[in-house]
């Protein structure tokens, strides 16, 4: 419609310009599970690539076709792409991917953000909340607060085996220097009630 609002950023780029920017972020979100871009470009290829997500799923010939003609390696991304990554979020409903504000990365103090694959190898809230309890632990605290509580919920709700992951990559973060003092607060084997808050942290409302 004439005159109305913008329903997406035009990243003052003219329409070409803009979708090779968008094909060439998604590309390397696919490749690499997590890129650094500007709080704005992260936004719009977070779109794009949910929509690739969700052509994934569908599997189709049509959906490969699509996928085939936006990104810029797709021979090494499409069997990813129709492969891990399909099975990785296929009792997912949606919000395949995330975006982080961190410290502006330019010299201008653009707003800088992290876009990810969620449930990932690279899920920076997955590893945040692994870190966050082992300092707990190490701590002595023998509950999970509401926050981290919650966090594990949302970490570990589609991830496949995700409440052990979750307590791996913890034990991995003690054995690395984090949580020295578990042992000798809580006993062997006690941590701070991870078993007994599994249930309690599925019940926590989404954000």
């Amino acid at each position: 419609m004439a005159g109305g609002a913008a329903k997406y950023r035009h990243l003052s780029r003219k329409s070409s310009h803009r979708q090779a920017l968008l094909r060439n972020l998604v590309t390397s979100l696919f490749t690499h599970e997590s890129i650094t871009t500007t709080w704005a470009k992260a936004k719009e290829a977070q779109r794009l690539a949910e929509k690739l997500i969700t052509l994934g799923k569908k599997n189709t010939e049509a959906s490969r076709k699509s996928a085939l003609a936006t990104f810029y390696t797709p021979h090494s991304i499409l069997p990813k792409l129709f492969g891990p990554l399909r099975e990785r979020y296929a009792n997912r409903p949606g919000g395949y991917t995330r975006v982080l504000r961190v410290e502006p990365k330019k010299d201008d103090q653009a707003e800088s953000a992290i876009l990810e694959l969620v449930d990932g190898p690279k899920d920076m809230r997955f590893a945040l909340t692994a870190r966050t309890i082992a300092r707990q632990r190490a701590q002595g605290f023998d509950t999970l607060n509401e926050i981290t509580a919650l966090n594990v919920r949302k970490v570990t709700r589609f991830r496949d085996g995700g409440v052990e992951a979750l307590e791996d990559e913890v034990q991995k973060l003690k054995l690395g220097g984090h949580g020295e003092k578990t042992a000798s607060n809580n006993g062997e084997g006690k941590g701070f009630g991870w078993k007994g808050r599994k249930e309690k942290a599925k019940k926590a409302p989404l954000a």
